[in-house]
């Protein structure tokens, strides 16, 4: 199955507390986050072309490789994806957050593998915890923790129907790629990630 793959790197990563992008944090292998995100795309055959979406003040940072075309984001997360994709050919494209850098080649093949036979997949790890539904700060309802997963990226679809829905989301409201595809009536399927996808947001995920 060949496909490209987008990386997102343009958030200013508020959270983390670094004063600039977390995707360009050096990691203890001394390469930077945006660069292990990556790792897995590079050496996967399968994979045509990575695009990077970035701020432009960040496009000259990105690390050099025959795969990777560097594309500037835009305002919002959907604007950025959305300017990454308009460069993306192959049939299957996957969407990735650069804050992800640790992806398992495992679980990446699991979720092409859903993808070429599915057309819309995502990794997503099963909630370990009980989930309250909380209104006014008074528990509304408990949910059942077996038909709760959190999403991750990648998030893999049909080129084609991505760029569809994009084209036509001025109206949607979406925290994710898939939800998008789930408010237009689309199906996606899950690929249980076994593996730490962890996304790093925080402080204490870079002390």
């Amino acid at each position: 199955m060949k496909y490209d793959v987008v990386v997102v790197a343009a958030g200013k990563g508020i959270r983390a507390g670094l004063g600039y992008n977390k995707a360009f944090f050096v990691m203890e292998n001394n390469k930077t986050v945006l660069e292990n995100a990556c790792k897995l795309f590079i050496e996967d055959e399968d994979c045509q072309k990575i695009v990077v979406v970035t701020s432009e003040e960040y496009i000259s940072k990105v690390f050099d490789n025959d795969k990777v075309i560097v594309t500037e984001g835009g305002a919002l997360r959907k604007d950025s994806v959305y300017n990454g994709l308009k460069k993306v050919d192959s049939e299957y494209v996957l969407i990735h957050d650069a804050a992800r850098p640790n992806l398992n080649i495992n679980a990446l093949n699991k979720l092409k593998e859903v993808l070429a036979h599915k057309g819309n997949a995502i990794l997503a790890h099963q909630a370990i915890d009980t989930v309250k539904v909380v209104e006014d700060g008074k528990i509304k309802e408990t949910l059942d923790r077996k038909n709760i997963y959190l999403a991750e990226t990648p998030q893999g679809f049909k080129t084609s129907l991505i760029k569809y829905c994009y084209e036509h989301c001025d109206d949607v409201e979406f925290t994710d790629d898939a939800s998008l595809l789930e408010s237009l009536g689309y199906d996606v399927y899950i690929v249980n990630d076994e593996y730490d996808n962890k996304k790093y947001t925080n402080r204490e995920d870079f002390e």
